[in-house]
């Protein structure tokens, strides 16, 4: 593990004179056929193929290589898998570890692409999977059966935010079968902020989509392996025919050199902005797990070292579509788009029942419109301002 700061770290990773040939960033080396001088270099080559040596374009240039091994090193692992986006990040790393007839844990809260991935590809494959309260904690060990593969986690959970006990997870785990594969969805963490390996989850994994490119403006997914777990991950996924281009890896490893000042401001101003929603009197509850109003935070307190800017809150009144319409359209600040960790703000919203729909455990517990903000660069008082008007709108 390294003594430096993350903030020295996100410059520094990945960043060795072999990938930048004498340039400060890595160099963008887009090939299929990479060109041996000999035969001896081309056995070289194969016996290495999997170690970071030149060999095919699927296994990765220069500019893959940077990126692993910055993650490597900002995640603690023994290595790192790319992939074109998270959800194929998710589905991979599943399906590396999990065969016909084998059992799956997955928190009900999860995001929605991962339970239908669960609920049709795992499903088909005779995968069995069984969803479970995000709040469990110690007692999944009630739920562990005897051809239980893969316990996944997602930390905070999709929409609802709750924030799991993932050490008294992994201890109850452990204590049971030592051999069940740990995964979890680090992607509101951005692996910097909750380190996973070191609470002893085998694996990360992450949408680079989000925090990582930072910019929306590219689509990548990262899973960092444990020592236990790496060559398997890493043969499978190669199998699957899983990787992304150089230009994606490159703008990735460039989002990594400033991501430590965005998600700096991005805590600020969501953090001011969630305090000031906890007091108005249009909002019941926010969901955010910097607030003592969300459901875990006594274990993002002990856990993470900081936020990023997605949160939700909870309105006091169940808003009609034309309300919903009426408040989503006329923000000025606030753009509607799926996805999130960009340097722009976003807002979406939620009815109790759709959430239901896709709460297989852990019920939701409120009855009115669930607002979900992803929290920009933008100066965090036109923020405020932004949203003051929009709640008199529905006031």
């Amino acid at each position: 593990m390294s003594s430096q700061n993350i903030n020295t770290q996100l410059v520094t990773a990945g960043r060795s004179k072999k990938f930048g040939q004498g340039a400060v960033n890595s160099v963008i080396q887009r090939a299929s056929s990479l060109v041996f001088d000999s035969v001896a270099d081309k056995k070289q080559a194969t016996a290495n193929r999997a170690n970071g040596e030149l060999f095919y374009g699927r296994r990765g240039t220069l500019t893959h290589f940077s990126l692993q091994q910055a993650m490597v090193e900002i995640e603690g692992g023994a290595g790192c898998y790319l992939y074109p986006c998270g959800a194929a990040a998710v589905a991979n790393t599943i399906l590396a570890f999990v065969a016909a007839g084998d059992h799956l844990l997955m928190t009900g809260a999860a995001y929605e692409p991962t339970q239908d991935f669960c609920n049709v590809v795992l499903k088909g494959l005779n995968v069995d999977t069984t969803y479970y309260d995000p709040s469990v904690g110690a007692d999944i060990a009630d739920k562990i059966q005897p051809n239980t593969k893969v316990v996944f986690l997602e930390s905070p959970s999709s929409i609802t935010m709750e924030v799991q006990d993932i050490p008294a997870i992994v201890k109850a785990v452990r204590a049971i079968n030592p051999e069940i594969v740990i995964i979890v969805d680090n992607t509101w963490a951005a692996g910097v902020l909750f380190k996973a390996l070191d609470h002893g989850v085998d694996i990360s994994v992450q949408a680079g989509t989000k925090y990582i490119v930072g910019h929306s403006d590219a689509m990548l997914g990262t899973a960092v392996a444990n020592s236990r777990c790496w060559e398997q991950l890493r043969e499978r996924s190669y199998l699957m025919g899983q990787m992304v281009d150089a230009d994606t890896a490159y703008v990735a490893a460039r989002g990594l050199r400033t991501m430590g000042v965005r998600l700096k401001q991005h805590h600020e101003s969501s953090i001011k902005i969630a305090e000031w929603l906890a007091q108005h009197p249009q909002v019941e509850r926010v969901n955010h797990p910097a607030l003592p109003s969300c459901k875990g935070h006594e274990f993002f307190m002990r856990d993470f070292s900081g936020s990023c800017g997605l949160f939700s809150f909870v309105l006091k009144k169940r808003l009609d579509s034309q309300q919903i319409a009426n408040f989503l359209d006329n923000f000025t600040h606030f753009s509607m788009a799926y996805s999130w960790g960009g340097y722009e703000s976003l807002i979406l919203t939620n009815q109790p029942e759709e959430l239901n729909r896709i709460r297989p455990a852990g019920k939701v517990d409120f009855n009115g419109t669930l607002v979900r903000v992803h929290i920009g660069l933008e100066d965090s008082d036109d923020l405020l301002n932004d949203l003051a008007k929009g709640l008199e709108r529905i006031a």
